[in-house]
């Protein structure tokens, strides 16, 4: 069967769920993850790469400005760089706006698509442009041993002096000792500059913000327990030495109730005519549904490459994932079948280059040091509203929206005025809580999380407002941003 046959994983068996994260292991890679647990290291995660290329960038920034306000008039260290955004130049890296590659309205994608941003070309060798970034951004250990092997005869993959008295060298050596690696390395790897778009589909609560969150190495998608958390296009991207990947968070598609589901509905399903690759998201501890089957079917007219992903393997027993996944195999001739979990890394990597190798060869399409192209105020009142769904009954998340009113700078200290609409007071009374207990509890835990994004310190001032029957009001959608 073609689906089974496709499944990725060490074997043909399904992999124990919570197995180490050295078990998953990607194309080619087995090798060289057992040589890093000899040698007691770990290799850092594409997320945790891309968590810190924006650390190194933030800093390159904040020496930018404080050289400038120190005196150092327009010297090489105050100005942009050719990666780049500079504080000089009054862009947000939360924003992610970027001039040269404007987005289109209804797709996202930069309308100049053919043509790289100021993060420069990718060099004839396939030299990303992180490379040549901006300030503090240095080049992966990784990423240099890659460019080695590429420009470096494989008998010369070390450069030690031959020893004394005849005795081989430590080249030699390393070369018969890793000959069979260093052959199926090159063989693997692709040096041609792939970017381009994709998005994780499914059912409401199937996994998918916790899976771009994963892969992205920063939370840019609010997640709950609870059905269609989701309700905005978020776009997260993961720069890599040879690709960039721009991941597309979608609503969950569901029956439409009100005005809102319709909507939400809409954004799902032009999103999958406009990306590369569509990943369909499958719970592992749920059984194959008639949900499922539905958006399987409609993935047969698009054009886009459509992998099957089984979310929330740790939480299953292998004979339940294998089960699972011929069950999976059965819908739809999937170009491939992963097996991961978000929450313990299990083939997040893997899923990765998965998605990579099916994206078109193309130019950086945004600069690298951004992780999302979302305004801040969208992204901190979805963090609001992800603390204001904790512990809330079963009716009342659908009926919570945030708007942020207004942001300022004064000093150290960003100052936020938030309005979180509900629809009718019996709703109110709930958020608020006994003595606004509960809405103090809500502002300490969204301001702990907006701190985390902006890097900085933060005053929050949190409203409830009711707007009746808001999900159905189109004037009150488009106020809301719907």
């Amino acid at each position: 069967m073609r689906g089974q046959s496709a499944v990725r994983g060490g074997d043909a068996r399904p992999a124990r769920p919570g197995r180490a994260q050295a078990a998953s292991t990607g194309t080619g890679a087995g090798e060289a993850r057992a040589a890093e647990a000899a040698a007691g290291e770990r290799r850092p995660t594409a997320g945790e790469r891309n968590e810190q290329r924006r650390q190194e960038r933030r800093a390159a920034r904040r020496e930018q400005a404080d050289t400038a306000a120190g005196g150092a008039g327009r010297g090489t260290a105050g100005k942009p760089t050719a990666a780049g955004k500079s504080a000089a130049a009054g862009k947000s890296a939360a924003a992610g706006k970027s001039a040269a590659a404007g987005k289109s309205a209804a797709a996202g994608k930069p309308t100049a698509a053919g043509k790289p941003t100021a993060a420069g070309k990718p060099a004839a060798a396939g030299k990303p442009a992180a490379a040549g970034g901006a300030g503090g951004g240095k080049p992966r250990a990784a990423g240099a041993r890659t460019a080695g092997a590429s420009s470096t005869p494989q008998g010369e993959l070390s450069q030690g002096p031959r020893a004394s008295g005849g005795a081989p060298s430590a080249r030699t050596g390393e070369r018969k000792k890793h000959r069979h690696t260093a052959a199926s390395r090159a063989a693997a790897v692709d040096t041609t500059y792939r970017a381009g778009f994709a998005c994780f589909v499914g059912r409401p609560n199937a996994g998918k913000s916790t899976l771009t969150n994963a892969i992205i190495g920063q939370k840019i998608a609010i997640t709950s327990n609870k059905p269609q958390t989701t309700r905005h296009i978020i776009r997260g991207i993961l720069h890599q030495e040879h690709s960039q990947l721009v991941l597309v968070d979608t609503p969950g598609l569901h029956r439409p109730r009100t005005l809102l589901g319709e909507r939400l509905n809409d954004l799902v399903r032009e999103t999958w005519s406009e990306v590369d690759v569509i990943g369909i998201c499958f719970p592992a501890d749920e059984p194959v549904g008639a949900g499922d089957r539905f958006i399987s079917a409609e993935m047969a007219e698009l054009k886009a490459t459509v992998i099957a992903v089984v979310t929330k393997v740790d939480l299953v027993d292998p004979a339940t994932l294998a089960q699972r996944l011929i069950d999976v195999s059965k819908l739809y001739e999937f170009a491939d079948i992963v097996p991961v979990s978000a929450v313990s890394g299990h083939q997040v990597e893997t899923l990765v280059d998965v998605i990579v190798k099916r994206l078109p060869e193309s130019p950086p399409l945004y600069p690298d040091d951004v992780l999302t192209e979302e305004p801040e105020q969208v992204l901190i009142g979805e963090l609001i509203r992800e603390a204001a769904l904790e512990g809330v009954r079963e009716e009342l998340p659908h009926s919570i929206a945030v708007l942020v009113e207004e942001m300022m700078v004064e000093g150290k200290t960003t100052k936020i005025y938030a309005n979180l609409f509900v629809e009718r007071d019996s709703q109110k009374s709930i958020v608020i809580g006994s003595k606004g207990a509960r809405l103090k509890d809500v502002g300490i835990r969204a301001r702990a999380e907006i701190e985390k994004l902006l890097g900085r310190k933060v005053y929050l001032d949190l409203h409830v407002r009711i707007a009746k029957e808001w999900q159905r009001d189109p004037k009150q959608l488009r106020k809301l941003g719907f």
